[in-house]
């Protein structure tokens, strides 16, 4: 982290001058402060990373939930799959408004109303009555959550120099893979003294306490001075080759990541694998496990072949790779391996968070906000079409006397997605063999140019 003050800029401080570059003479900005290692994770990588550990619980804890929230209102899978899908339209809904204010007034600033939103989220769903105040409520929850990861990022990027970035935005993926992890079997553990209603009290004053917690300890970051217009700066996002290869090649296999991970994945081994309910809690605590040695497996990978010069994208294309062909046994329906297909989806789709960091490492710093959560506006409202087309794919079939849905309805779901990810994995690779990779493309950027 930020430790050559003398010998290094801050990331805020090539910001600064990266904003202004473009129109002459860099603009005088303030330094930000120096931070030792362990202040910047006390007070920059701890209060956010909490943060997204609650976002990511949220999302995730429809899959735990799922038994009992069909049972209370009679859900079909369709309705379910809406319902839980609901979160993913209203994070994505959120992400170019926070993106611009990210970037325009700091991380800190910007999390504590979304936070507070986000927990009155939380106390209607709990209040919630009828299949119309839960949507409700799970969009205003999806809202408050959706600046979370990317005031994380965000701050990340501005206090970690880039070279350590892949490393550190690692370890936040993992951190997100955690609440993953205690939205299955440890609230199925709470869910067996409680119920949960008391359960989304108790995330409501969680998420009060990380918006106290941001506001109190994350330093001051100095405001951007420029004005870029919207449509301006998304245009230049949306030209720039970094953002352009990383939404070609990951952006689909993330949508189907976050939609399949945060819902049906639980469903297929209850239906298919024909799991008990508190099986499918254990499976997929040992996936969300899969989910954080992944992502700091992940970002060091990332790391170690930069130091010898292997870009990011040649990682996520063997990552994408990888996780097309387990999601290929899913169609197959490899029967040795249900629990282990589980494990490995979790545990190979989190290659798909290399995204941020090929963004991140990409893109002059003032767009690094606004790019971040542009991508994440695909990704979500992706995860949205996957989630609830999924579960208009198994509605085209009859459930058996248990609710349960035959194999045959998730192998055609599973094979619709395949489909729709590997065009873009061919696409790289016919790129790739027409025009052998141009060294030296990615060598220009901070991430390489700062080790």
């Amino acid at each position: 982290m930020r430790r050559d003050h003398a010998g290094h800029a801050s990331r805020a401080d090539r910001t600064s001058h990266a904003g202004h570059g473009d129109h002459g003479s860099p603009a005088p900005a303030a330094a930000a402060p120096a931070l030792s290692r362990r202040m910047v994770f006390l007070v920059v990588f701890l209060p956010f990373a909490l943060g997204h550990y609650l976002s990511t619980l949220m999302r995730m804890i429809n899959a735990t939930l799922a038994p009992d929230l069909t049972a209370a209102l009679a859900l079909t899978p369709g309705q379910l799959g809406l319902l839980t899908s609901a979160f993913f339209f209203a994070f994505a809904l959120a992400q170019l408004p926070v993106g611009v204010a990210l970037d325009r007034w700091g991380p800190a600033r910007v999390q504590l109303p979304m936070l507070v939103i986000a927990a009155l989220g939380a106390l209607a769903f709990a209040g919630g009555r009828d299949f119309a105040q839960l949507l409700v409520a799970r969009a205003v929850i999806g809202l408050g959550v959706g600046g979370c990861f990317m005031a994380a990022v965000k701050a990340l990027s501005t206090w970690v120099t880039p070279a350590r970035l892949p490393s550190v935005q690692g370890y936040l993926i993992a951190v997100g893979g955690l609440g993953a992890a205690s939205a299955t079997l440890p609230v199925r553990i709470v869910l067996e003294h409680s119920n949960w209603r008391s359960l989304f009290i108790g995330l409501a004053s969680a998420l009060m306490f990380t918006a106290a917690l941001i506001r109190l300890l994350a330093p001051p970051q100095a405001a951007t001075v420029q004005r870029q217009p919207l449509r301006a700066a998304m245009a230049e996002i949306c030209r720039h080759p970094s953002f352009r290869e990383a939404a070609q090649l990951v952006l689909v296999p993330h949508m189907v990541f976050f939609g399949i991970q945060g819902l049906w994945l639980g469903r297929w081994l209850g239906d298919v694998a024909h799991y008990s309910e508190d099986q499918v809690s254990w499976l997929l605590y040992v996936g969300m496990g899969a989910v954080i040695a992944g992502a700091i497996a992940v970002g060091m990978i990332t790391e170690w072949a930069g130091r010898r010069g292997v870009r990011p994208v040649r990682v996520a294309a063997a990552g994408v790779a990888l996780f097309i062909l387990v999601q290929a046994g899913l169609v197959c329906g490899w029967r040795p391996g249900y629990a282990l297909l589980a494990v490995l989806f979790t545990l190979v789709g989190t290659v798909t968070g290399i995204e941020y960091t090929m963004v991140a490492q990409g893109l002059p710093g003032r767009l690094t906000g606004r790019a971040a959560t542009c991508l994440n506006l695909l990704i979500f409202l992706g995860a949205f079409a996957v989630q609830a087309g999924f579960g208009l794919v198994l509605d085209c079939w009859r459930p058996n006397g248990h609710g349960q849905y035959p194999a045959q309805a998730y192998q055609a779901g599973f094979a619709l997605l395949v489909a729709l990810q590997v065009p873009g994995l061919a696409w790289y690779g016919w790129r790739r063999w027409r025009r052998p990779a141009r060294s030296g493309r990615m060598d220009h950027h901070p991430a390489t140019s700062t080790r």
